[in-house]
C-alpha cells in the first residue's frame, strides 16, 4: 500500500469520521439512481416518446451496466489506487448526469444511462476499500460499515421521493441534475480528507475475464428481470441461458490464470463463501419485500405513488436504528449469531405481512410493521457481511472483494424480483380467474388475469358494478399471492437461519480472501 490511512496506527480520529461521511455522498448517489426515474417515467415517456423496449432500456440498462462492471472496477481500484479511480468515476458520473438531464433522444438517454452505469461501478466498491483502508480497529470499522450498509439501503428508499418532489417543480432532467453537486462537493474534499491506496504489487487486470464476466451478468440479469415482468418467453430464457454458460466458463478461467478478478478456490471456505451467499439471500428477501409492498399500498390501498412512496420511507427508520445496534451486538455475541438473528427477524416480518387483510383493524399499520421488521434484519445481515468479509481480507484485494460483494447484491436482488415476482404472479392469476364476474369481455378478462395493475386498467372502462367486481377479485387475489410470496419468503429465511449458523458458527476473524 502506497500511502497508510493515519488510522493506520490506532484508533481512528476525527478526520476519518468526516471522510466517511463524504464517502456516503457517491454512495448515496449511485443507489438513489437506481429507484430516482420511478416518477419521471409519464414525462419521459411525453417528452421523448421512447417506444416499449426504449423506455425498458431507459430504465434498466443503468442497474444492468453497473453489476456487469463492479468486479472489474473493484480490481482496477486495487491497481491504479481507489481514491484515483472514485476521483475518476465522480467526474464520469456528474458529466454523464449533465448529458442525460439534457438528452433529446429516446437512443441519447439510454446512451447517457448506460455510461451512467460505468461511472457508478467504479464508486461502490471504492468506497468499500477506502473504508477498509481507514478503520483498521474492528469495532469502528463494523460502526462504519453500519453506517455505509445503512446509506446503501436509504438511498433506494430515498431515490423516489426526491425524484417526486423535483418533478412537482422541474423538469425530469433534474433529477440528473441533482447528482452533480453531490459529485462537485466529493471531488473538493476528496483529496485532503482520503487516503490513497492500491495493491503493494499491482496485478494485471485479465481483460478477457472482465469481458466475460459482463457477458455473463448482463443477459442473466436481464433474462431474469424480463421474465419477471413478461413471463417465460424464448428471447429472455435464451439470454438467460447464454449468460449461465458464459458465467461457467468464467469461473473455469478465474480457477486457471495468475490473477483472476475473483479466487475461486477461496470460496470454497465456508465462511467465505457462506458470507457471500447470505448476502445474496439477504437482498434477494428485501428486493421481493419491496416488490410486494409498493404494490400493496398503490394497488390494494389506492395510494398515489408519491404517497406510497411516503409511507415507505417509514421502515427506513428501523433500518436506522438496526444497523448500529447490530454492529454493537456483534461485539459482544459474535456475528453469527446477530446475522443469524436479523435473519430471524426478517422471517418474523414476513410472517407479519401474512396477516394482511383489507378488512383488518389497520392494513397499513400491519404492512408498516411487517415491511420494516424486514428491512432492519436485513440490513443488519448485510452490515456484519460487509463488515465481515471485507475486514477479513487483504487490504490490497479490499477493492476486487467490494466490487465481489456489490455484484452479489445486485444478482440477488434480480433473482429475488425474478423468482418471487414469478410465485406472486402464478399465485395471483390461479386466485383471480374464479372471482371474475361472469360475462366480462375477454380482453378485460385477460388484463385482469395477468397484474393487479392490469385489473384497474380494465376496470376504468367497465359499468361501475361490474368494475367494483373486477377491482375486489383482483385485490383479493393479490393479498392471496402476497401471502404465499410471503410465507416463501420467510421459509428461505427460516433455512438460511439455520445455514447462517452452520457456516459462520466459527468465530474467527482470518480467513481467507474472496477475492
Amino acid at each position: 500500500m502506497t500511502t497508510a490511512s493515519p488510522a493506520s496506527a490506532g484508533l481512528a480520529g476525527r478526520k476519518e469520521w468526516i471522510a466517511l461521511c463524504i464517502l456516503c455522498l457517491p454512495l448515496m448517489v449511485v443507489s438513489m439512481d437506481v429507484s430516482v426515474l420511478f416518477f419521471a417515467a409519464p414525462s419521459i415517456a411525453a417528452d421523448l416518446q421512447p417506444t416499449a423496449v426504449q423506455q425498458l432500456w431507459i430504465f434498466d440498462i443503468y442497474g444492468f451496466i453497473l453489476a456487469g462492471l463492479l468486479l472489474t472496477m473493484g480490481a482496477a481500484g486495487d491497481r491504479i489506487g481507489r481514491r484515483r479511480l472514485l476521483m475518476i468515476g465522480s467526474v464520469g458520473f456528474a458529466l454523464c448526469s449533465l448529458f442525460a438531464a439534457y438528452a433529446h433522444s429516446s437512443g441519447a438517454l439510454i446512451l447517457a444511462r448506460g455510461m451512467m452505469g460505468v461511472a457508478g461501478s467504479t464508486l461502490m466498491p471504492s468506497t468499500l476499500a477506502l473504508v477498509r483502508t481507514m478503520f483498521q480497529d474492528q469495532a469502528q470499522r463494523t460502526k462504519a460499515m453500519s453506517i455505509w450498509s445503512a446509506v446503501m439501503a436509504s438511498g433506494v428508499t430515498v431515490g423516489p421521493i426526491i425524484g417526486g418532489l423535483l418533478l412537482d417543480s422541474f423538469s425530469w432532467g433534474s433529477v440528473f441534475l441533482i447528482n452533480i453537486p453531490a459529485m462537485a462537493l466529493l471531488l473538493l474534499i476528496a483529496p485532503f480528507l482520503l487516503p490513497e491506496s492500491r495493491s503493494a504489487v499491482p496485478s494485471r487486470i485479465d481483460i478477457l475475464s472482465s469481458l466475460l464476466a459482463l457477458a455473463a451478468i448482463l443477459p442473466v440479469t436481464y433474462g431474469v428481470k424480463t421474465i419477471a415482468e413478461d413471463g417465460w418467453k424464448a428471447t429472455p430464457a435464451v439470454l438467460l441461458a447464454a449468460g449461465l454458460l458464459v458465467g461457467v466458463g468464467f469461473v473455469r478461467r478465474q480457477a486457471t490464470i495468475p490473477n483472476p478478478l475473483i479466487d475461486v478456490r477461496a470460496l470454497r471456505d465456508r465462511r467465505t463463501g457462506g458470507s457471500i451467499l447470505i448476502n445474496f439471500i439477504a437482498m434477494f428477501a428485501l428486493m421481493a419485500s419491496a416488490l410486494m409492498n409498493t404494490q400493496f399500498l398503490q394497488s390494494v390501498l389506492g395510494y398515489s405513488p408519491f404517497v406510497a412512496s411516503l409511507w415507505s420511507v417509514l421502515p427506513s427508520v428501523a433500518v436506522g436504528a438496526a444497523a448500529p445496534l447490530a454492529a454493537k451486538l456483534s461485539l459482544t455475541l459474535g456475528r453469527p449469531r446477530v446475522m443469524a438473528g436479523g435473519l430471524l427477524l426478517s422471517a418474523i416480518g414476513f410472517g407479519i405481512l401474512t396477516q394482511v387483510r383489507t378488512d383488518s383493524f389497520s392494513p397499513l399499520a400491519i404492512v408498516l410493521i411487517g415491511a420494516g421488521l424486514v428491512a432492519a434484519g436485513i440490513v443488519s445481515v448485510m452490515t456484519l457481511v460487509t463488515d465481515y468479509v471485507i475486514g477479513v481480507a487483504p487490504a490490497d484485494r479490499a477493492g476486487a472483494v467490494g466490487g465481489l460483494l456489490e455484484t452479489s447484491s445486485e444478482l440477488g436482488g434480480s433473482f429475488g424480483i425474478a423468482l418471487l415476482g414469478c410465485v406472486l404472479a402464478a399465485v395471483y392469476r390461479h386466485a383471480v380467474s374464479s372471482h371474475l364476474p361472469a360475462g366480462l369481455a375477454p380482453d378485460a378478462a385477460r388484463a385482469a388475469e395477468q397484474t393487479i395493475a392490469g385489473a384497474s386498467a380494465a376496470a376504468r372502462h367497465l359499468p361501475s358494478e361490474a368494475a367494483s367486481q373486477v377491482i375486489d377479485a383482483s385485490r383479493e387475489a393479490f393479498l392471496s399471492a402476497m401471502h404465499v410470496t410471503c410465507l416463501v419468503s420467510g421459509v428461505i429465511l427460516l433455512l438460511a437461519t439455520a445455514t447462517t449458523l452452520a457456516l459462520l458458527r466459527d468465530k474467527q476473524t482470518t480467513i481467507k480472501a474472496a477475492a
